[in-house]
């Protein structure tokens, strides 16, 4: 049974979902824009009958607090202190991540800095290579280098209805298995009165992950963290030479393309479970 839970982290309410017996090897689901833990709400019970799962919703996405740009530094390294201590109030100091998205950069920042704690990544649309790039982060990279009127517009639009809907349906082969409650769910959040600068802060804030990408990369070398990526090779967003990038530092790593996008778990639920609950069987015994 999935339990849902708020946490009081720095005088922020911090909301998690849970699942799996508290003692068994946990594992964290970092979630990706516009969505939330909502994203996982299929995964996590495909995977507590052997781990505990914890799938937290970031600030100023889902059910976690999210307090205006005044009050609240909306950046990544803020997510990653807030996730880490989430982590630190659960007792969970050793786990693997499942990371998507705008998971990527904060779980793995958690994983460069202390890579005692993570035992395994798991990478669904999770970019850690410039090769994932494609030409949909021209609007964003316009806009962060040179916020203003003329590259606002272009970024706003990511936060339309139209716009959701997309991310969930492009790359889609058969986009009647996708359920319209995903964008309908998420939409109402983005919509708060507030959130779009929220958004534009994190937009402009995305490009300094990129800095960080080379002590990804070093942690890769020199860990040699087990990693599976399960990725969509229709995924217009991070494509999917951002999965086979990972090679390069880590041979090992398993990488399955699959025929979804961006949101491979609303079309390949089974597929990606699969995949991750025999690599995690085989990586963490």
């Amino acid at each position: 049974m999935t339990t849902y839970h708020h946490t009081d982290i720095d005088g922020l309410s911090v909301f998690h979902r849970e699942a799996g017996h508290p003692d068994a090897p946990a594992i964290v689901l970092l979630h990706g824009f516009p969505t939330s833990s909502h994203m996982f709400r299929h995964l996590i019970p495909a995977l507590a009958d052997r781990y505990r799962v914890i799938a937290p919703d970031h600030i100023g996405f889902g059910q976690s607090s999210a307090p205006s740009v005044n009050s609240f530094d909306y950046t990544f390294d803020r997510l990653t202190e807030v996730t880490t201590a989430l982590l630190d109030r659960l007792g969970v100091h050793r786990h693997a991540l499942y990371v998507q998205d705008y998971g990527a950069p904060i779980g793995l920042k958690i994983a460069s800095r202390q890579p005692e704690r993570v035992s395994a990544i798991v990478t669904q649309s999770g970019n850690a290579y410039m090769e994932g790039f494609t030409p949909f982060w021209e609007p964003l990279f316009a806009y962060a280098t040179a916020p203003g009127p003329d590259t606002e517009p272009a970024v706003r639009a990511l936060l339309t209805a139209d716009a959701t809907r997309w991310q969930y349906t492009h790359g889609v082969k058969d986009v009647s298995r996708i359920s319209p409650d995903t964008w309908s769910h998420d939409q109402p959040l983005l919509d708060r009165p507030g959130n779009a600068e929220v958004q534009l802060a994190l937009f402009r804030d995305y490009k300094n992950n990129l800095d960080a990408y080379p002590a990804f990369q070093q942690y890769f070398r020199d860990s040699q963290v087990p990693l599976l990526a399960v990725w969509g090779r229709n995924d217009e967003i991070f494509g999917p030479d951002g999965a086979t990038a990972y090679r390069r530092d880590l041979p090992d790593a398993e990488i399955h393309l699959l025929d979804a996008g961006h949101f491979a778990l609303e079309d390949q639920l089974d597929t990606v479970a699969g995949y991750t609950r025999g690599f995690l069987g085989r990586v963490l015994g």
